[in-house]
């Protein structure tokens, strides 16, 4: 069984900063420290308006120029920068609710053409931190035990149909039983807006909690690649 996400940074956009300095006849240079979805979010929303020489000393750094952006709504130049990720460790339920995330791009685990007769299974967040011992303790022997027959019954269900048909057939069949609970495997891609969406929805106290937990994950690696423009204060979370 399996009680929390693993998620892992494998893709982030690359800006060309030599490139950057060339197009601007040498008037705009990448700030030193600042990351390079920022850098490329300062670039584009200076390029709508050929601000190279940061004529306002309000704006003057990357640091203020991306709040301002923020500020004043000016989004579309934060989708020029994205990252994706690589998500173990969570169920078909949760899975389910994220792809509702239009803006998003994704690559998940095909259930025709994996074997998932040893496929594990996810613990919802709210029995794993239920704090009355022997109710979690009833709530897992369920859950185990429903594992445990869907399993079953999934392997039943494959050499029924597997002696005839292609195995992605017969998977395509068994995979009926499989719970919501079954662990799935996704890659996500997304833009920065498309992120701070996300962060500003599944952060909240209404949010399932699986989601939730996978969020806060997604949103250490935010904070690495764009401090300034996934701040807390600036997304309104909880």
């Amino acid at each position: 069984m399996i009680t929390s996400p693993r998620v892992t940074l494998i893709a982030q956009t690359v800006f060309n900063s030599t490139k950057a300095f060339e197009v601007t006849e040498g008037v705009w240079r990448k700030e030193d420290g600042a990351t390079t979805g920022q850098s490329l979010a300062e670039f584009a929303g200076r390029s709508c308006y050929e601000s190279w020489n940061r004529p306002n000393s309000k704006t003057a750094a990357n640091s203020d120029y991306i709040r301002h952006i923020i500020d004043v709504g000016h989004w579309s130049v934060l989708e020029h920068a994205s990252f994706t990720v690589h998500i173990e460790g969570v169920s078909r339920s949760l899975t389910h609710e994220l792809v509702r995330h239009r803006h998003f791009s994704y690559s998940q685990l095909s259930q025709r053409y994996v074997d998932e007769s040893s496929a594990d299974y996810v613990i919802p967040p709210a029995i794993d931190s239920d704090h009355d011992p022997k109710r979690k303790e009833a709530a897992l022997a369920i859950l185990a035990a429903a594992h445990q027959a869907a399993t079953s019954w999934y392997k039943v269900l494959v050499d029924m149909y597997g002696e005839d048909r292609s195995r992605k057939r017969a998977r395509e069949i068994a995979r009926a039983v499989l719970p919501n609970m079954t662990e799935t495997k996704i890659v996500v891609t997304g833009n920065f807006r498309a992120w701070a969406h996300f962060f500003e929805l599944r952060m909240s106290d209404g949010a399932d909690r699986e989601i939730y937990e996978l969020a806060k994950q997604l949103y250490a690696i935010g904070m690495t690649l764009a401090p300034e423009i996934f701040l807390e204060e600036k997304l309104n979370l909880d």
